[in-house]
């Protein structure tokens, strides 16, 4: 089949697709909401992580109409330095609470810990840490260093963007779907690949395809077939997705994260139908208008969000703690306890602010721009003369 006709994407206006930076910022906040309150329901709600992927893709065949070495290199500069602080935070701590990897593991814990620095693999963590009288529960290394595998996978992603898009120029359709194939065989216990590759692979596999529909939308593929015709196959792929996580149940249920096959469906058709309605907004419509800031700043710091969020969510709960030293307050335990939820959802966000104006503007400096504290897009209009 023919390669896909490029002027679609050559008539887009230059400079930011706000509908593409309110996806990403609704993605964010979903990541968060669903580390907070752990709704299975919402991977199927809105699937963060596919509709993430779908939006790099997308941004990286837009940058690859510049020589590919140079787009691979400005990807990882930006992506290398927010992680590095995250994990001269994260390691000390570590190690300060009694992780002794070298004795565990040998000196080939070494090599593993590269990850911190250069991410192509897992990178490590205990998954038990402190006491359990400690300030975080024991879990906080995993939860906090989990999350980890998207700048992983992502990684891989923007390593092999220049091959995709040669093939899906040449293949479109059978390089959008090979993905879905891979998960077909990795992905369901078919073929099994053991330890760390294996769930890269499967990461890889799962989200392959959503990146590479960020192609098929810089490229203007969604312009050459008939909307019906889209939303009609993405919804049978969706049905499929949702008719295989019915079979395959998770130990949180309907959690797609936990059904790879059901997960690459359902991001998949819900992405096609995202970006097949995609309307390219210069600027936010209407009522989204008053969101502009917000929208703006999510996209500004996403990975040091992204980074920091889950660590950030169990901080919140020793300082939510310190209500119990209030005299009188045991009397409103059952009412406190089942607020715990919310509490932690509105403490986060004063936390993700402090981090944002802390270490996000090592994001500017990694984009070779200058420092930012609060990029929300607004500028302190000059004082006025008098006199």
């Amino acid at each position: 089949m023919p390669a896909p006709d490029p002027e679609p994407a050559a008539r887009r206006k230059p400079g930011r697709d706000r509908y593409l930076d309110v996806l990403r910022a609704v993605a964010l906040l979903r990541v968060i909401v669903y580390h907070i309150f752990g709704w299975a329901w919402l991977t199927i709600l809105f699937p963060s992580m596919g509709v993430m992927f779908a939006l790099a893709g997308s941004l990286m065949a837009r940058s690859l109409s510049r020589p590919a070495w140079e787009v691979i290199r400005g990807r990882i500069r930006r992506l290398l330095p927010p992680m590095w602080a995250f994990g001269a935070v994260v390691l000390p701590v570590m190690f300060y609470l009694g992780w002794k990897p070298v004795k565990e593991e040998g000196i080939w814990w070494f090599l593993r810990l590269t990850s911190y620095l250069f991410p192509i693999g897992a990178p490590p963590y205990p998954w038990q840490s402190g006491s359990q009288s400690g300030i975080l529960e024991q879990s906080w290394a995993a939860q906090a260093a989990g999350p980890l595998w998207y700048i992983r996978a992502y990684l891989w992603f923007v390593i092999a963007s220049p091959l995709l898009l040669w093939a899906f120029r040449r293949l479109p359709w059978a390089t959008l779907l090979a993905p879905l194939a891979l998960t077909a065989v990795i992905g369901t216990g078919l073929v099994r690949i053991p330890g760390e590759t294996g769930l890269a692979l499967t990461d890889f596999a799962v989200y392959g395809s959503c990146w590479v529909l960020g192609f098929a939308h810089h490229e203007g593929l969604f312009a050459k077939v008939p909307k019906y015709a889209t939303v009609s196959v993405s919804a049978l792929i969706m049905a499929f997705g949702l008719w295989w996580a019915s079979g395959h149940l998770g130990p949180d249920g309907w959690d797609l994260n936990d059904i790879p096959m059901a997960q690459a469906a359902w991001s998949f058709g819900f992405c096609v139908i995202l970006l097949q309605y995609s309307p390219s907004w210069q600027t936010l419509p209407g009522k989204l208008a008053g969101w502009d800031s917000l929208v703006t700043l999510a996209n500004n710091r996403a990975v040091t969000i992204y980074l920091w969020h889950n660590l950030l969510i169990m901080l919140t709960v020793p300082i939510i703690d310190m209500v119990w030293d209030i005299p009188g307050i045991e009397a409103y335990e059952a009412q406190i306890s089942a607020a715990y939820p919310v509490l932690m959802l509105l403490l986060v966000f004063p936390l993700l602010a402090a981090a944002i104006v802390s270490v996000g503007w090592l994001e500017d400096v990694a984009a070779k721009r200058s420092p930012r504290l609060w990029p929300n897009g607004t500028r302190k209009k000059p004082a006025a003369k008098t006199g």
